[in-house]
């Protein structure tokens, strides 16, 4: 049957989810060995997010991920070689060992940075979206967070900053349910988080984030809105199926939850609607699983034979 989409591109979209998850399960598997040192934010259940939107933009657009931005930085094409060489504190890390798991950045596929400060992803989107309409170039800047980080000062104020100086910022809000452990329903008097742009005069829209092409299809609309008009926000309904961090027990939710959500899994769901429109056959399917699982397999052996970064470069690469 007829798909709006390329075949490739719907390729495209499975393999990048199926590698985010696959990295992200063996990040589990290294912190429980003892490798990975520190702590950890996994974003499983939440590939969608992160590839149906980035998929949807320009390579030369930048970006701004949150401390769960392990997805966002795979869709944006960061080699997972290095990608597993930094979490590993490894020298030959996508930023040499030194930035780890929540501070991953690769400024020449214009990752600006993830950061572990909550919130602290917008006013920086807008110095880049400042730096954006000085030189008249043709880039806009996602910005990514989530339902905990709207209801912070910061977020608020650069949007209201964007919309003033009408700049290309597209804010996308990962609402995955819960601020650590925290529900939505406890940190929010209003759960439509879309109303958050209201005050500013900014249009908002919300999509199922478990849907990679709905998420894709609304980001493309998007981004032409951001070029044109400037500032927009995207709410992606979604589910970390994922703890909160490394040390999060998941007391605060119930099994049959996160069996519940596990159903509506963004990977099988896609997978569902390839085989249902017959545009792969299962043994295609299967075949991306085993090639995604080989780059896992050989990213993994890289990172272990990475060497430990020198005492002699632990002062370089400080800005602050």
């Amino acid at each position: 049957m007829p798909t709006t989409h390329p075949k490739a591109l719907h390729k495209e979209f499975l393999s990048k989810m199926l590698l985010a998850r696959k990295f992200e399960e063996q990040v589990q598997t290294l912190f429980a060995q003892g490798l990975v040192h520190g702590t950890t934010h996994l974003g499983i259940g939440e590939e969608a997010t992160a590839v149906g939107t980035i998929l949807a933009a320009e390579p030369q657009d930048y970006l701004l991920a949150t401390h769960r931005g392990h997805n966002h930085a795979l869709a944006k094409g960061v080699d997972i070689n290095a990608m597993m060489a930094e979490i590993l504190a490894k020298s030959d890390g996508v930023c040499k060992g030194k930035g780890g798991s929540m501070h991953i950045a690769d400024l020449d596929k214009g990752i600006l940075g993830a950061n572990g400060i909550l919130g602290s992803s917008a006013p920086i989107a807008c110095g880049a979206g400042m730096t954006i309409r000085r030189r008249g170039e043709d880039r806009i800047v996602l910005c990514f967070f989530g339902d905990g980080a709207a209801n912070l000062g910061a977020v608020h104020e650069a949007m209201n900053l964007a919309a003033l100086w009408n700049l290309p910022v597209l804010f996308v809000l990962v609402n995955n349910t819960y601020g650590m452990s925290l529900h939505i329903s406890k940190a929010s008097s209003d759960p439509d988080l879309t109303k958050r742009a209201y005050p500013f005069g900014i249009p908002a829209e919300t999509v199922d984030g478990n849907d990679v092409i709905a998420v894709y299809d609304t980001v493309k609309h998007a981004r032409d809105y951001v070029v044109e008009h400037g500032p927009m926000l995207i709410v992606e309904n979604t589910y970390r199926i994922s703890g909160h961090s490394k040390s999060d027990g998941n007391l605060y939710r119930t099994k049959a939850e996160i069996a519940e959500w596990r159903e509506k899994c963004p990977i099988l769901r896609h997978k569902k609607y390839l085989l249902d429109k017959e545009i792969f056959t299962a043994e295609a399917i299967d075949e991306m699983d085993k090639e995604t699982t080989a780059i896992i397999e050989a990213a993994v052996a890289y990172g272990k034979a990475s060497p430990e970064p020198s005492l002699d470069t632990i002062l370089t690469d400080i800005y602050a």
